[in-house]
């Protein structure tokens, strides 16, 4: 004979079973840490190529032409959120004439 439900002891994790009460957290990736981690990642395609694979320099290349519209991107973005020449300039250590003449009226 089975017992009545509301006697039976459950054994499963209330998490397993009651979908409403799970929350999965993410953890934030702050960006200078996702920046290094893009830098760890070129560096060793770099070793990778000079070690002999001459054949993977052509997408070394194309890693780079990729950061440089990311740049570009990201610097557009910023003049749109509100961002000066001056304020991006000093960022990157340039002068603001030429963070204008770079990505300034494309």
């Amino acid at each position: 004979m089975t017992q009545p439900t509301d006697t039976v002891k459950n054994t499963v994790k209330d998490t397993l079973t009651i979908p409403a009460q799970r929350t999965r957290t993410r953890g934030a990736v702050e960006n200078r840490e996702f920046a290094a981690f893009a830098r760890r990642i070129i560096r060793a395609h770099a070793r990778r190529v000079a070690s002999g694979d001459v054949e993977a320099l052509t997408d070394l290349v194309a890693l780079s032409t990729a950061v440089d519209q990311a740049i570009t991107d990201a610097v557009t973005g910023l003049k749109d959120f509100g961002y000066s020449w001056t304020e991006i300039a000093n960022r990157i250590g340039i002068s603001k004439q030429a963070a204008q003449q770079r990505w300034g009226q494309k």
